[in-house]
Parts: C-alpha cells; structure tokens; sequence
C-alpha cells in the first residue's frame, strides 16, 4: 500500500514545484491560450500545463512499480511518450485534426499488439461474450481508446473540470487496482491523481493560472483509456478474488466516465442531426450550458463532479441487481433528462438576459 500512497504524494509534490517555472516560461515564450468566441475564458492564459502533470506520471511509474510488473507498464508508458509529445506540438503549434489522429493510433497501435491492451470479447454487451475474432478485437479496442482519448480531450473547456473528473476517474480505477493487485495500473492511476491535485491549484488560480492543454488532457485521456480497458477485461476474465469482480463492469465503467462519454457522443449526435460537421467546435457542451446558466467556472465543476459520483454510487449499487443493458438504460436515461433538463434551463436564461438587454436598450 505504501508504494500506492507514495505515487500520489510524490506526483503532487513534483508538479507542485515545476509548474511555476512551466507557467513562467509558457508566458516568456508566449505559449499561451488566446480567448474566442467559444471559450470559457476572457485572458491570456499559459497552457502547457499537462507537461508536470505527464512528468509526475512517468517519474512515479519508473520509481515505485515493482521489477515483476515492468512488462505491463513498459507499453503503456511507449505510448504516453508519444501521446505526450503530440500534445506539446499540438499546444506550441497547432497540429491538424488528422496529424494528431494518426499519432493517437500510432500511440493506441504499441498498446494493442505489444502491451496487450486489448478488449478480447464484448463481455456480454448485445448478449455476445464469445471472444472476438483476433483482428476485430484490435479494431474494437482501437476504436474505444481513441473515443476515451478525444472524448476526455473534449471536456477541457472550463477551469477544473478536466483535473476533477480526471481525479475521480482516476482514484475510483486505482483503487480497484490496488485491490486486485495490478500495482503498475493503480501506481499510475494515484500519480495521475496527485498531479492533477496539484494542476487544479493553479488552474484555479488568479495570478498564476494554466490550462493543461493538450498535452495533459490527451496523456490523461489515453490513460484513462488504458484503465477502462484493463478493468473491463481484468474484471471479466482476470484470476481476481470474487469479491472484487463486478457483474457488469461495462456499466460501472460507463458511471465512472459518464461525463466525457455522454457529453461527447451527445455534441456529436446533436451536430449530426443539425448538418454540421461532427469535428466543428460549439458551445453545446455540457459544461457551456452551465456557464450559460450563470454558474461560475468553480459551481459548474462542482456540479458535475457531483452527478459523476451520483452515477458512479448508481452503476456500483446496481451492479449486482440488475442485467448490464437495464443498467446501461437507466444511466443513458437519466443522463439524457439532466441534459434535456439543463438545456431547457440554459435557453430560458438567455432568452432573460436577452429580453433584458433589449429593454435596457429601449
């Protein structure tokens, strides 16, 4: 337990201390965020970020994972390299859309053939948990890394929303994989936790605020990508005590995730259905819908930060009552209500403060 203990503390520390100089130095270089349209944000702001957050992972993952697990993590940290520096291009000079896919699937490629991260069946989704013919297991898992990947990506729009959900994910898996015995995934997921600790101070700051950027939101993402993985195929066929197996670990993975997949798959969806490019940037997201309510940057974090613990407590108490597609109903049927409900909400604001201005006008 204490190498688990010691990856957060260690993680924190680290990119406590490294980020002013990264903040420092992203403003002497003028790698900054610049405010548009969309965002959430109305000053120049450092984002590089994700570079300590990366650095405490790597770091802790070398020290503290035991000699006997090193083949399990020597893939995943291959891939976060190259996730890593994709990112940092990304944030210093802006990659293309299809660049950077390509090096996602460069990156999700070591993971699959050579790490062995891989999802071999669907695990009973659609009633199917035969094992999966070898190249459509690639394909499927592939396809899942990369949504996590994009989808984790996509909910970096306001202050701390991107470190918090990451921290919820991020202990409620290493949890798990302390439990179980994966001390490589569980020392990666606490490091990741105590880095994004120490990011959210300064993402929340007034004199020295950062954005993580792509850099940490993809190497977050990837990561977090690589834990559902594990823990749906670990959980489904792995030599795990009984009482750490979950029923359905799709739909506890889908709770613990909630906020990135449902939002994303969601834009997507309501920007197909308007003729739009799926690719093309709004304010459709969740989070802007808050915002858009008059909730500060803080308040909209925090309630979205509750509703993930409410459907992470929901997906674990159902777990064992209940079949994985009635699980997966009622937490798409209630995600759907909140966000129906919310943009009802969001729309009577605006719709206020316009009728305002035009009386202030008259």
């Amino acid at each position: 337990m204490l190498e688990f203990i010691l990856s957060f503390l260690i993680s924190f520390a680290l990119v406590f201390a490294i980020m002013p100089n990264v903040i420092r130095i992203a403003i002497e270089k003028k790698l900054v965020a610049l405010p548009e349209e969309r965002s959430s944000h109305d000053i120049i702001t450092p984002c590089l970020g994700g570079i300590p957050i990366f650095l405490g992972i790597l770091f802790c993952g070398l020290l503290l994972t035991p000699i006997e697990q090193w083949s399990g993590l020597q893939y995943i940290l291959s891939a976060l390299v190259i996730v890593f520096m994709i990112g940092t291009k990304d944030d210093i000079s802006q990659l293309s859309a299809g660049k950077k896919t390509a090096g996602l699937v460069i990156a999700i490629a070591i993971l699959v053939t050579r790490g062995e991260v891989r999802l071999e069946s669907l695990y009973d989704l659609f009633y199917v948990s035969r094992d999966l013919p070898y190249w459509l297991s690639i394909a499927f898992s592939v396809f899942t890394l990369l949504v996590i990947t994009n989808a984790f990506n996509l909910i970096d729009g306001i202050d701390g929303l991107a470190g918090t959900v990451g921290i919820i994910a991020m202990l409620s898996f290493g949890t798990w994989f302390f439990v179980v015995g994966m001390a490589h995934l569980g020392i990666l997921a606490l490091a990741a936790a105590g880095g994004l600790l120490a990011f959210l101070y300064y993402n929340m700051s007034k004199s020295k605020k950062t954005f993580m950027g792509d850099t940490g939101a993809l190497v977050i993402g990837m990561l977090l990508g690589v834990m559902t993985v594990e823990f749906i195929d670990i959980c489904s066929t792995g030599g795990i005590p009984a009482e750490y197996r979950f029923a359905n670990p799709i739909s506890v993975a889908v709770g613990i995730l909630i906020i990135p997949l449902f939002d994303t798959i969601r834009v997507f969806i309501t920007r197909a259905i308007r003729g739009v490019s799926p690719m093309k940037p709004d304010r459709r997201h969740i989070h802007h819908l808050l915002i858009d309510s008059n909730l500060s940057h803080a308040q909209a974090t925090f309630v979205l930060a509750m509703v993930n613990l409410v459907f992470i407590s929901l997906a674990l108490y159902l777990d064992p009552l209940l079949d994985l597609h009635l699980i997966l109903a009622i937490e798409i049927t209630l995600a759907v209500g909140l966000t129906y409900m919310l943009n009802k909400h969001a729309s009577r604001v605006k719709r206020n403060k316009h009728a305002a201005r035009v009386r202030q006008t008259a």
